[in-house]
C-alpha cells in the first residue's frame, strides 16, 4: 500500500472512531438521563481538537514521518498491494481503542467521551503529511510503500521508483 494511501486512510479512520465514540457517548449519557458526562465530554473535544489544529498546521511532514522515510529501504519491484491488510496491521491499536471504549460506554459514558479525544488529536495532527509526503515523492521521483511486518513492530517503508514531476519555469501558475 503506498505510504501516502495509508496516511489518507489513517486520517479517514481515526475521524470515524471519534465520530463513533462521541455518538456512542451522547446516547449512553441520554440513555442514563446524566447529560454532565456528554457536556464535559464535548469540552475535552474541542480542546483536541485546538491541539491538534494547532500541532497539524504546518505543511511539511513531521519529524517522525520525515525519519520513516530516510529509513525507507529500496526496493525494485513493486510490493504486494493489500491494503485492508495494511490497514488492519497498522491500524489494529485504533480498532482496539474503538471497541473496548464502546463497550464501556453503557457502562460509563465518560470513557468513549475521553477516548474520543485520542482520534480527533490524530486526525487533526496528521491531516496534510500525505501531501507533504506526496511532495517529496514528486521531488525525489519515487514512491514510497508500506512494508509488511509484524504489528507489534515498528512500522517500515520500501522506496520504490517512481516519476518525478516536472514543473518548468516561466509558465503560467509554476513558481519562478
Amino acid at each position: 500500500m503506498r505510504f501516502v494511501d495509508f496516511l489518507r486512510s489513517t486520517v479517514l479512520l481515526s475521524a470515524a472512531a471519534a465520530t463513533a465514540l462521541a455518538a456512542v457517548t451522547v446516547i449512553a449519557a441520554g440513555n442514563r438521563g446524566e447529560p454532565r458526562p456528554a457536556l464535559i465530554s464535548m469540552g475535552w473535544w474541542v480542546i483536541t481538537a485546538a491541539a491538534g489544529l494547532i500541532l497539524g498546521r504546518r505543511a511539511a511532514a513531521t519529524p517522525a514521518i520525515a525519519g520513516l522515510l530516510a529509513a525507507a529501504k529500496p526496493t525494485t519491484t513493486m510490493p504486494e498491494h493489500r491494503p485492508g491488510l495494511t490497514l488492519a496491521n497498522r491500524l489494529w491499536p485504533l480498532l482496539v481503542l474503538t471497541l473496548v471504549s464502546g463497550a464501556l460506554a453503557f457502562v460509563q459514558p465518560q470513557v468513549p467521551g475521553i477516548a474520543a479525544g485520542v482520534p480527533i488529536l490524530f486526525a487533526l495532527y496528521w491531516r496534510r503529511q500525505d501531501a507533504a509526503v506526496a511532495a517529496i515523492e514528486d521531488r525525489d521521483g519515487v514512491r514510497f510503500y508500506v512494508q509488511r511486518v509484524s504489528p507489534l513492530r515498528p512500522m517500515s517503508l520500501e522506496r520504490a521508483p517512481g516519476f518525478k514531476a516536472l514543473h518548468p519555469e516561466g509558465l503560467p501558475g509554476t513558481p519562478g
